[in-house]
């Protein structure tokens, strides 16, 4: 299998850099095929803006997603974001690993995420019509491909808890598992969460890599993330809302989930 990681961490020598360490030579060994993409190590440039397109309109005023359109038509993207898009086609498993900072990813990997999935890559693929809303929302240029978010926590378990003062795990990443991975058609699979990580002498970093390793082992296997498919059927179009018959009852994510 192809695994690719994009992985935000500034330290090397921090507990996600040795967890990332450990996941490449477990999955080498197993022989799988890795790539990273080390966005600090890559000095990755996180802001979207008109330079990613290397051919720019002067007498056209930038816009995000026409810019990035047309460069992704034309092939004028700029090197940095074509390169990560052939590592994503050539992937069969994504793990994005990062700490959680302020209740969501780095922003070098929001970066990452921005510029990479150009107009016509990522989105704005697909049939536009009465019945089908584009390819997206379980269908687009990642189906077939699984993806799953390893993230480490300074805070405990019980704080991210349903009842927990920072909420529920699960309905922190639904942003990212619903919004960055299922959106382009990702499988998506339940997340790998490490809590307290400033809190891991020997004997719990060793006990971290005995659970990262039986995830690893399960990449092909595991039951991912039941999200209901836009065209699925659940979905009323073109006002993309769940029909009324579809769980009356629930509102919020959990809407959502099968």
């Amino acid at each position: 299998m192809n695994i690719l990681i994009v992985y935000a961490h500034p330290e090397p020598k921090s507990l996600n850099g040795s967890l990332k360490d450990f996941a490449v030579k477990y999955l080498q060994a197993a022989g799988h095929n890795v790539q990273v993409s080390d966005l600090y190590a890559m000095q990755w440039k996180a802001p979207l803006d008109a330079g990613d397109n290397t051919s720019p309109s002067p007498e056209i005023p930038f816009n995000p997603s026409q810019d990035s359109q047309r460069a992704f038509k034309n092939g004028t993207q700029s090197p940095d974001i074509a390169t990560e898009q052939e590592k994503l086609r050539w992937a069969d498993t994504v793990i994005f690993q990062f700490p959680l900072w302020w209740f969501s990813m780095p922003a070098i990997m929001k970066g990452w995420v921005e510029r990479v999935y150009a107009y016509g890559f990522a989105y704005g693929v697909g049939e536009h019509s009465d019945t089908h809303w584009g390819d997206r929302y379980g269908e687009g240029n990642m189906s077939g491909k699984r993806a799953m978010l390893m993230v480490t926590t300074g805070g405990w378990e019980p704080h991210y808890s349903p009842r927990g003062i920072n909420g529920s795990v699960d309905d922190l990443l639904f942003p990212i598992h619903h919004g960055i991975l299922h959106y382009p058609g990702f499988t998506v699979l339940p997340p790998l969460v490490f809590y307290r990580s400033g809190r891991t002498d020997e004997a719990r970093f060793n006990q971290l890599c005995d659970e990262l390793a039986t995830r690893l082992d399960t990449l092909e296997t595991t039951t991912p993330i039941a999200f209901r498919q836009q065209n699925g059927g659940d979905y009323d179009i073109p006002s993309l809302t769940l029909k009324a018959d579809i769980t009356p009852e629930k509102t919020g994510f959990a809407a959502h989930l099968k």
